[in-house]
C-alpha cells in the first residue's frame, strides 16, 4: 500500500478587471491576494527539496524566535 501524500491545495486566486481599472492596479490586487493566501511563500518553500531534519530545525528556530519576541 502506498503512503498517503500530504498535498496542500490552494483555491485558484482570480481577480476580475473592474470597469475603468488599469491592468497595473488589477495586478497589484492580485499580488496582494496571493500574499494573503500564503501561496507565494508556499511556492518558495517548495522550490527546493528540504530534508526532514532541516525542516525540523527551521521549525524549532521559528518557535524560539516567536517565544523570544513574546516575552
Amino acid at each position: 500500500m502506498a503512503a498517503a501524500s500530504k498535498e496542500v491545495r490552494f483555491p485558484l486566486s482570480e481577480v476580475k478587471l473592474r470597469d475603468g481599472e488599469t491592468f497595473e492596479s488589477a495586478l497589484r490586487r492580485f499580488n496582494k491576494k496571493i500574499k494573503q493566501n500564503g501561496i507565494l511563500s508556499e511556492v518558495r518553500r517548495r522550490e527546493y527539496y528540504e530534508k526532514p531534519s532541516v525542516r525540523r530545525k527551521k521549525k524549532l528556530l521559528a518557535a524560539r524566535k516567536r517565544r523570544a519576541k513574546q516575552g
